[in-house]
């Protein structure tokens, strides 16, 4: 990790021996850091009093630079203004991935360890420099300051300060009773960068000579080329090369209008994949076979039960996928935002027959990605294209392309039995059955990803006293491109739970929130469960066609609980006016980024319990844009919105993915109770 700078620079690193740079052009040193080996963060302060922190991380939105600048803010005494969160590149060693809900968790206390250390030797240098007692000394915005109102700013002991070795002053991290930063609601720090067109994705990079790249794509998944006609697509003006790949047919112009307009084009006789004779209700009744059976129900027992469907879901990220390649004889360079960048480098080096030493992956920003920059599909497409051009290319996915070719998530089908007995539920059963990929394009493991901590039954997490508890998972495996999408198993496992305890309630004769209270394993979800109920008051009257729902998850450290209002007064158009939702995450680092995650979790629910779906055609995905692709629009967002954090002083858990369970089976037990009806099949519309 180098950062170029002309001035000074201290650098304080955890371990000495991460595969770190001296800052180019200017005097540094390494310290050592007592931080966690895997992160290998690097702390920066130059001469200009800027402070830098390489992320080794992605952020898609989700705020994590913004989190971790406050983190170093706060333990290095600096402005928060003065602290730089740039994306490390991709290294050869120690944790890079983004994902599982585990960023903040996992930098919490290194970033601090790191921040305290910088801020020790800053003072010791201070303290040095003016001849006095270290401990007479104190930090803040930015700088060190002495009981004779002497100030020093951070990037003038910064020389200094990189030579100490033994601190005068105490290097842990404060006790969370002195947080100044952390816990205070903050807006973003790339928040103006972004509203007015500074920040740069890969699409807004401008590297020599990397000319816009398209694909044309077979009309069913996984079909190929049988023959193809350039001659016209050649001739076009702007037109730098055509090239096969094994997604399709490439063109590289000068422009991306050229670029399609050459798509269009070429004239390519297709064969069919191989899932050209399968369709949804094929599908379905596979996976419905597929769900292993629940075995025998106590003796003497009242059964509820239920059958749960979930369609295929497209991440649709509002940035579509965009990857710059310049791959060369014996060296490649790339540009994509990915949140698993040291697997991206290696598959690439391999597709490209190259050495892994041989290839640098620049992670850039990325605009939304739920799970769908796990892989990176996009960016090894773009080294072989750029090999075979034989220049660089920037090459862009159309939203087509990535909805009837991307990754998604897998459908699935759910069978659910609770038996109760002297009003209580003595077991409780589910097995299901999903979509598994039988042939992966990329080097990620989705295995690793697409089976989480949640799984398919509460025994995973102890979430209800349900007695005797049991569950078994089946699949169905076919050549379709999956993914890890936001939240994973438990956005559709917990939706189909979530219902069924309403069920359950109902057929003990009881209110679907006191019977949640008698039964959940933890007073954390009791707590939340209670603060959305007060907040959204529970129980209160309704017009006819409207009503309310409740649910709740736990996952990652965490806990939420999510109260909806709906008017399902047309139940084919019903609109969610209402989400309040309560979590408790541990410390909270920016309680207003935490109420964004909450507010777009509410939105993956009403999303994909209502509307948005992708169905399988004859091998083909029929939806192709935000036209078909029916995701939630401003229209149909709640009309109130409001998110509770529970104060906690326990370690911070994880948020990015809690909230979509909680949100998603709210929403179903408000269709049901305004409609009167029991949703199986997600979304609604489908």
């Amino acid at each position: 990790m180098v950062y170029s700078l002309s001035a000074a620079t201290l650098t304080v690193a955890a371990p000495l021996a991460c595969d770190t740079s001296r800052a180019q052009g200017s005097e540094s040193a390494r310290a050592v850091a007592t931080g966690d080996d895997d992160e290998m963060l690097v702390l920066e302060v130059t001469k200009a009093n800027r402070v830098v922190v390489r992320l080794p991380r992605v952020e898609v939105g989700q705020g994590v630079t913004t989190a971790v600048a406050m983190m170093i803010a706060e333990e290095l005494d600096a402005r928060l203004a003065d602290v730089d969160i740039p994306l490390a590149d991709a290294r050869t060693k120690g944790n890079q991935s983004t994902g599982g809900s585990s960023s903040v968790r996992s930098l919490y206390d290194p970033a601090r360890r790191l921040a305290a250390t910088a801020r020790a030797r800053l003072v010791t240098a201070a303290a040095h420099r003016w001849h006095l007692p270290a401990r007479t000394l104190h930090t803040r915005d930015t700088m060190v300051v002495a009981p004779d109102g002497r100030k020093a700013s951070f990037g003038s002991l910064s020389a200094d300060a990189a030579r100490i070795r033994r601190t005068e002053v105490s290097a842990r991290p404060r006790p969370a009773a002195r947080h100044k930063v952390i816990g205070r609601p903050t807006n973003r720090i790339d928040a103006r960068d972004i509203v007015t067109g500074k920040a740069e994705f890969t699409g807004d990079l401008a590297v020599a000579g990397a000319k816009p790249t398209v694909v044309a794509r077979p009309p069913t998944l996984g079909g190929r080329v049988v023959s193809v006609d350039d001659r016209a697509a050649r001739a076009l003006p702007g037109v730098h090369a055509v090239v096969r790949v094994p997604g399709g047919i490439a063109v590289v112009a000068d422009s991306f209008h050229h670029a399609f307009t050459a798509q269009d084009a070429l004239k390519i006789r297709w064969a069919p994949g191989p899932m050209a004779s399968l369709s949804d209700a094929g599908i379905r009744s596979r996976l419905r076979a597929a769900v292993p059976a629940l075995g025998s129900a106590p003796r003497g027992s009242t059964q509820v039960e239920g059958e749960f469907e979930f369609a295929f879901v497209s991440h649709a990220p509002m940035e579509v996928l965009t990857a710059i390649a310049d791959v060369r004889a014996h060296r490649a360079e790339l540009w994509f935002s990915t949140q698993t960048p040291m697997e991206a480098r290696d598959t690439i080096a391999s597709a490209v027959g190259l050495p892994a030493s041989a290839v640098t992956v620049h992670v850039i920003r990325g605009g939304g990605s739920f799970g769908r920059r796990l892989t990176f599909d996009a960016a090894i497409e773009a080294a072989l294209i750029s090999k075979a051009a034989g220049r660089p290319v920037k090459l862009m996915w159309s939203r087509n392309d990535d909805t009837r070719h991307g990754r998604m998530r897998p459908a699935s089908h759910h069978r659910i039995r609770a038996s109760h007995q002297g009003g209580r539920v003595i077991a409780f059963a589910h097995a299901t059955a999903s979509v598994n990929e039988s042939s992966g394009k990329s080097g990620v493991d989705q295995a690793s990803f697409v089976r989480r901590a949640s799984g398919p039954a509460p025994s995973d997490s102890g979430l209800y006293n349900f007695g005797r508890l049991s569950g078994d998972s089946g699949s169905v495996d076919l050549p379709i491109p999956l993914g890890a999408w936001r939240s994973v198993d438990a956005g559709t496992a917990r939706t189909a739970e979530e219902i069924l305890v309403d069920e359950i309630a109902a057929s003990l004769g009881e209110d679907a929130v006191a019977f949640r209270r008698t039964t959940l394993r933890s007073r954390s979800v009791r707590a939340v469960l209670d603060k959305v109920v007060r907040a959204g008051g529970w129980g209160r009257a309704l017009p006819a066609g409207h009503g309310q729902g409740v649910a709740v998850h736990e996952e990652y450290g965490s806990c939420v609980a999510c109260l909806a209002e709906i008017d399902a007064t047309d139940p084919r158009r019903p609109r969610v006016t209402r989400v309040v939702m309560a979590a408790d995450v541990g410390t909270v680092i920016n309680p207003r980024g935490l109420e964004a995650q909450l507010m777009g979790t509410a939105i993956d629910g009403i999303s994909t319990v209502l509307s948005a779906g992708l169905h399988i055609d004859r091998g083909a995905v029929r939806e192709g844009s935000f036209a078909d692709f029916h995701w939630a629009r401003q229209r149909h967002a709640p009309l109130h919105f409001e998110a509770h954090v529970m104060p906690s002083t326990a370690d911070p858990g994880g948020a990015g993915e809690l909230g979509v369970p909680a949100a998603s089976g709210a929403v179903a037990n408000a269709y049901a109770r305004a409609t009167g009806t029991k949703p199986r099949r997600f979304p609604l519309s489908f």
